[in-house]
């Protein structure tokens, strides 16, 4: 191969054993985010890799006690949000309209229901279940004057920057 077309990365799947390790960040806590760093959560672990989500900012909703059974869906600024049937996209001015929110929050958990896929609160439960480990961010736990006592119980830990750089290392790190 040449400098501009490098040979393919072709993973190598014979092994049954694994190292490999997934680390998540989670800075969002909007329902429409909590929800992919979930899935490639639990589908890693079932892949017997080691996995390690991490909050942060406003992914802090999804782990918070008050607020993890309360996520909404904002189709404000989301200009793919479409409606359940056909292709007809929500136009942005109809986005703000009040109980709008509301009403996509609704649309959303239920074609998330429909699918057999748990709340945001029960799939954690399953994540940490299967070995999943949940980290908080310590910047973002003292910006909202939260403390391990407003978190999940299974919340292995508030860690700050360094500690993170060292949990990750080696691992593929997705930001969502």
């Amino acid at each position: 191969m040449t400098d501009n077309n490098p040979a393919p990365i072709v993973p190598n799947f014979d092994d049954d054993e694994t190292d490999r390790k997934l680390v998540l960040i989670c800075s969002k806590g909007n329902l429409d985010m909590a929800y992919p760093g979930l899935v490639l959560a639990n589908a890693a672990l079932g892949e017997g890799i080691q996995v390690d989500i991490f909050f942060t900012f406003w992914g802090f909703d999804i782990i918070t006690k008050k607020r993890m059974t309360k996520l909404k869906f904002s189709p404000v600024g989301n200009t793919a949000m479409h409606l359940p049937w056909g292709d007809l996209r929500v136009p942005q001015w109809a986005a703000v309209i009040p109980g709008m929110q509301p009403m996509a929050t609704k649309m959303m958990k239920k074609s998330i229901d429909d699918l057999g896929i748990p709340p945001v609160d029960e799939f954690l439960d399953q994540i940490t279940a299967s070995g999943g480990k949940l980290w908080a961010c310590k910047m973002s736990a003292d910006m909202q004057g939260l403390t391990e006592a407003d978190l999940r119980d299974d919340v292995d830990g508030i860690i700050n920057a360094s500690d993170f750089m060292d949990l990750s290392e080696g691992a593929q790190t997705l930001f969502i």
